[in-house]
């Protein structure tokens, strides 16, 4: 036997950035279904990230996209994501590659996914059309940035798979 342990965390944050994928998949497929709609937040300066220089100086650090009613090309890839969306009335292209991603909303139906972060706990706050402020709450693990969280389940409850691990 050797002494080497399970990464189960990376393991999980794997099937989690699958969902995402998953997810993407059906959306380019089908379009989306019913009220749902995806806000995707991503690193914009992580390696393979590909946007406008309009957007990285509005965005240096990291951006929130959502795909609802108007976006175009969306091309899923076992590694990225990319897609048209309107800034401003002008189309711009994003490639986005997964592990750049940060967190996962569909709000329709109370469902998220936040991968690793750095330090502490984060909040979603996500404005529907509505504008009723749906606050979903995440933890991180701050030994871990491959650590990965369940934000919401149907009924509200947060999970976290963070508390399961070896410390």
């Amino acid at each position: 036997m050797t002494d080497e342990i399970i990464d189960y965390a990376k393991l999980v944050d794997r099937a989690m950035r699958n969902v995402l994928r998953d997810a993407l998949e059906i959306a380019r497929d089908q379009g989306l279904p019913s009220d749902h709609n995806f806000y995707i937040t991503f690193e914009t300066r992580k390696a393979g990230v590909d946007i406008s220089p309009v957007l990285g100086v509005q965005y240096p650090e990291e951006m929130t996209i959502v795909l609802e009613h108007q976006f175009w090309d969306l091309d899923v890839t076992d590694e990225s994501f990319a897609v048209t969306l309107s800034f401003g009335g002008k189309r711009e292209r994003l490639f986005v590659p997964y592990d750049a991603v940060t967190a996962f909303v569909d709000p329709s139906v109370k469902f998220g996914l936040q991968f690793g972060q750095e330090e502490g706990a984060g909040l979603a706050q996500l404005t529907t059309e509505d504008d009723e402020a749906e606050t979903i709450e995440t933890t991180a693990d701050t030994d871990d940035e491959n650590s990965a969280t369940v934000l919401a389940s149907d009924d509200g409850t947060v999970v976290a798979l963070d508390s399961f691990r070896k410390k």
